[in-house]
């Protein structure tokens, strides 16, 4: 036990650096922005203890581990609090193309045509070079058609 306090009181700000420099190691591998912020504090937490340490000699020990780790433990908290609150002010409710990830979505409003008839509220489609599958009123080919709407993957049409 003895070891670890020793190896902690000797904690400086290259420790702190080296750390940060994992974290952010760890963040490349583990998918997800959890390292992050932590990399952040650790980094910051090593820099005040290196700016602290070259101060001069009556500054060595104002800033001691005990300080550090709870340095770190509060800058942590301070950049995850602020991402989280940033990120929900500016997240994917701000998108300038809210269906970009929904295909479907994107073709509501648009007029085509009808390639395979439309019999018992199912047929076909064409948009663009691709055939879609349909549903709405009987349609014969070639007839024109408007999107209405999107189930799942089924373009709601109607006749224009």
């Amino acid at each position: 036990m003895q070891s670890i306090f020793e190896t902690l009181s000797h904690l400086g700000g290259w420790n702190w650096v080296i750390f940060a420099l994992l974290l952010l190691a760890l963040e490349t591998v583990i998918p997800g922005v959890h390292f992050l912020w932590f990399g952040l504090a650790a980094f910051i937490v090593g820099v005040t203890a290196l700016v602290v340490s070259t101060a001069g000699p009556e500054y060595a020990d104002a800033f001691v581990w005990q300080f550090q780790i709870i340095a770190f433990a509060l800058v942590s908290m301070v950049t995850v609090f602020f991402v989280r609150r940033y990120a929900s002010a500016h997240g994917d409710d701000a998108t300038d193309a809210p269906s970009l990830n929904v295909r479907a979505e994107q073709y509501v409003g648009r007029t085509t045509t009808v390639m395979v008839p439309i019999q018992g509220g199912r047929g076909k489609v064409k948009i663009g070079d691709s055939l879609w599958q349909a549903e709405g009123a009987d349609a014969a080919a070639g007839t024109r058609v408007k999107i209405t709407g999107v189930n799942g993957s089924v373009l709601v049409v109607e006749p224009e």
